[in-house]
């Protein structure tokens, strides 16, 4: 069997950072860690090639070779999805689509043509899957009803697959699921609240491949929230952190954790020994109510600027997502949203307006109220407008989005937060051997600078920061550097999220006037 591993382009959205991966001549910044643990878990003597769509373009010859053609797909990736599905099916292949999306809302890919849903986990539905095939059959729905599989006994992903110079970062996962009950959020849909870790052997095996494949970059810990289970993650930093040592640090690491990190200083310490430089954190905003409303109650049982303020002392940069459009949210949240921004010195903040995702709480409890925007279903790009119906006026919300983003990735502002946190930053604990940068680095060194130090307004500022954090925190200058580079980025995202969102603002004022206009005479009439 030839199997093609096809994954969907992302739309421009906060992550993309094209500007910065253009100036270390990447493409993409993670690869598809489903796709290469899915060929992982198929026959091994199956053949395997995959393309990703967001580093180049399927060829006809590799159309031509396949046998049947797997997709993965976020929510986000869900138009592409479509028409790669189509554009296979034309080709007359068999179509196999699985991953998060598909598993939240199957019917747009079956109705799109795909032959064979993979859904829920897939060490549990792709087995099912290859029996299938093996009969004969020619279609089918694969579901775990309920079952959550054992990830100890998911294998080593076929990392070999991957185009390495292509990205930017790698991925590895050691858990699934979150302990908590975030309203809004559909990783405890999809992955429950129990999280399951794989044992800490099987990350030091992954860890061992991606060496022996001559990895030597940043890796991503994709774990929804890494320390769901404290207990095991602190047996994995143990272990993690003797590899580390044994191998002279030949990666640097960074994930998503839940803010109660800040109250536990071992699991910080034990994350920077392992070269842990950076964590994600879902603050979502410094309003206590809209965190009630949305049972993010792990929110509130600290001070969110205290916990920030010792996740960074510690040595974790921090970076946080946001959220406006909570339900009962009182007028003035993005200008909170900018003051606690500011005050906290977070540089890196995705932010953006809720979304109610397919089948989480929020989703259905909409749905009863009836407020739901008939044909959005959600999406969690920071350029779509509200799928829902607000308790305040959506004009008034977008435009205080819009706004805050900007004022947040305003040059000079966003530079100046970057010296700050980086002032405050703790120290790295690990002795890395010093490396001389290759010369793809010092030329997007000399661009950086170039830009922001000699070209833009911002000539001032940069290096009189620059020289302040050689003199006050010089261990953090390269991290700091690359942080002050990701304004290359939100200079050009910020203006698409205004003309974007002011876009889809315009159509719906457009919209809601036309509907107004058409029940005006039956309100006369009936009058």
């Amino acid at each position: 069997m030839r199997v093609l591993l096809l994954y969907p382009l992302f739309p421009k959205t906060f992550w993309s950072y094209e500007k910065i991966l253009e100036l270390v001549n990447r493409k993409v910044l993670l690869p598809p860690l489903g796709l290469v643990t899915v060929a992982a878990i198929l026959p091994q003597e199956w053949e395997f090639k995959l393309v990703d769509r967001n580093v180049r373009a399927v060829t006809e010859a590799e159309w031509a070779w396949a046998d049947v053609v797997i997709l993965s797909a976020m929510i986000v990736q869900k138009e592409d999805l479509i028409d790669q599905i189509q554009e296979a099916k034309r080709r007359g292949k068999r179509v196999a689509v699985g991953g998060p999306y598909p598993t939240s809302v199957p019917d747009e890919a079956l109705a799109a043509g795909a032959d064979y849903m993979i859904l829920d986990e897939g060490e549990i539905t792709l087995p099912l899957f290859v029996e299938a095939v093996q009969r004969g059959e020619t279609q089918g729905i694969f579901r775990a009803n309920g079952e959550k599989p054992d990830v100890t006994t998911t294998p080593v992903p076929r990392f070999d697959l991957l185009e390495f110079d292509a990205y930017d970062s790698m991925s590895i996962q050691f858990s699934r699921g979150c302990p908590f009950q975030c309203e809004f959020c559909d990783i405890i849909v999809l992955y429950g609240r129990k999280p399951r870790t794989k044992a800490p052997e099987q990350l030091m095996q992954e860890l061992d491949r991606l060496y022996e494949l001559g990895w030597r970059r940043s890796i991503f810990m994709v774990d929804d929230n890494f320390i769901g289970n404290k207990r095991n993650v602190k047996l994995l930093l143990k272990e993690l952190k003797e590899w580390q040592r044994e191998h002279q640090y030949p990666f640097n690491f960074n994930t998503e954790a839940s803010v109660d990190l800040s109250q536990d200083q071992e699991l910080m310490d034990l994350m920077v020994d392992c070269n842990f430089n950076a964590v994600f954190l879902g603050v979502e905003t410094p309003d206590e109510e809209s965190l009630s409303m949305t049972m993010k109650f792990q929110n509130t049982r600290s001070s969110l600027a205290e916990s920030v303020e010792t996740i960074t002392r510690s040595g974790l940069r921090v970076m946080a997502g946001f959220i406006i459009g909570f339900d009962g949210e009182k007028s003035g949240a993005g200008d909170r949203i900018v003051r606690f921004v500011e005050q906290t010195t977070i540089p890196t903040t995705t932010f953006a307006m809720l979304q109610a995702l397919p089948n989480t709480a929020l989703w259905h409890r909409l749905e009863k109220e009836g407020r739901l925007r008939s044909g959005k279903d959600g999406n969690i790009n920071q350029t779509t407008l509200m799928n829902f119906i607000p308790t305040r006026p959506l004009e008034e919300i977008a435009r205080e989005y819009v706004e805050a983003f900007c004022r947040i990735y305003e040059p000079t502002t966003y530079l100046d937060r970057v010296y700050r946190h980086f002032l405050m930053l703790g120290a790295p604990r690990c002795k890395v051997p010093f490396q001389f940068p290759s010369l793809v680095d010092l030329k997007a060194l000399l661009t950086v600078c170039w830009r922001q130090g000699l070209k833009r307004e911002t000539r001032w500022m940069f290096w009189h920061h620059l020289f302040g954090i050689l003199r006050h925190n010089p261990s953090v200058f390269a991290h700091y550097l690359a942080v002050c580079a990701h304004n290359e980025h939100f200079m050009e995202y910020r203006q698409i999220v205004r003309d974007q969102i002011e876009g889809q603002l315009q159509e719906f004022l457009t919209q809601e006037a036309q509907i107004q206009q058409q029940a005006k005479p039956k309100v006369e009439a009936a009058a």
